[in-house]
């Protein structure tokens, strides 16, 4: 839904932003997470920090780049939000389903949303539920803050374990959002927002 915005960092580390997404591919497959998937802050540093010495910074600094990076991630103004987000939400709006944000990420959603005008019903992050996804329970507080069950809910992402199999666990519909089409060959996935409403047999507004 939202891109970080790479320009933070000091300007006395040189990165390559074309290395930026295989480094994230790789600090993915490294991420060592919680034993029982609760939400620790300092697993994003250093998750931050692969992607930072993948780039070309693999310094002495990176760690403290990683933190200051990480404590300037909590601001909303700091993301963009790709352009297929609002009018997808406002199509899903008009069909008069109910939305919502399940993040992992210790930042303020509320303050997330009313920033970037992101018209949702309910918005739960890991830092204030405890649990990360693909946790169920994080999934569980989103639908019961939504009064909808699982059978009658969709999640989508951009994580297979996170997203697709995390909200498939716990009895709902999961959909990779792959925008760089990394997956060809998998069947319930979009490269674009704008294709849910037909991927979910909503008819066109």
């Amino acid at each position: 839904m939202a891109r970080r915005e790479w320009t933070i960092a000091p300007p006395e580390l040189d990165l390559d932003p074309g290395r930026y997404g295989e480094a994230r591919a790789h600090a993915v497959a490294t991420l060592e997470r919680h034993p029982e998937l609760d939400h620790d802050e300092e697993v994003w540093v250093l998750f931050t920090e692969q992607i930072i010495r993948g780039m070309g910074a693999d310094t002495g600094r990176a760690y403290e780049c990683a933190l200051e990076m990480t404590r300037a991630w909590e601001h909303a103004h700091n993301f963009q939000i790709f352009d297929d987000v609002l009018p997808a939400l406002a199509e899903l709006r008009a069909h008069r389903l109910k939305i919502g944000l399940v993040s992992n990420t210790g930042r303020n959603l509320d303050e997330f949303v009313a920033h970037h005008g992101l018209d949702v019903d309910a918005a739960v992050s890991s830092g204030a539920h405890g649990k990360t996804k693909p946790h169920p329970t994080i999934f569980q507080a989103a639908l019961e803050r939504l009064d909808v069950e699982p059978a009658d809910a969709a999640m989508v992402g951009d994580s297979i374990e996170d997203d697709v199999e995390g909200a498939k666990a716990v009895g709902m519909r999961g959909i990779l959002l792959d925008r760089e089409n990394r997956y060809p060959d998998l069947d319930e996935k979009l490269t674009d927002l704008l294709e849910l409403p037909a991927a979910l047999g909503l008819s066109a507004g």
